[in-house]
């Protein structure tokens, strides 16, 4: 089985596509998954800030 390779920024299915109010995941050859916020792609997530979000996930 090969690994994640690079494949670009992308949204959910489920996204609305009007809207840029999504969380956009990458898979990459150093990280297994990036994240990031659509409306502010250049911010960093911090661990706390992270939390929350994916514990939301899991619900």
């Amino acid at each position: 089985m090969n690994g994640p390779r690079d494949t670009g920024w992308f949204k959910s299915s489920f996204s609305n596509t009007s809207n840029d109010n999504c969380v956009e995941v990458r898979f990459t050859q150093g990280n297994p998954v990036a994240i990031r916020d659509s409306k502010n792609p250049t911010a960093t997530l911090s661990i706390p800030t992270l939390r929350p979000l994916l514990a939301s996930l899991t619900r």
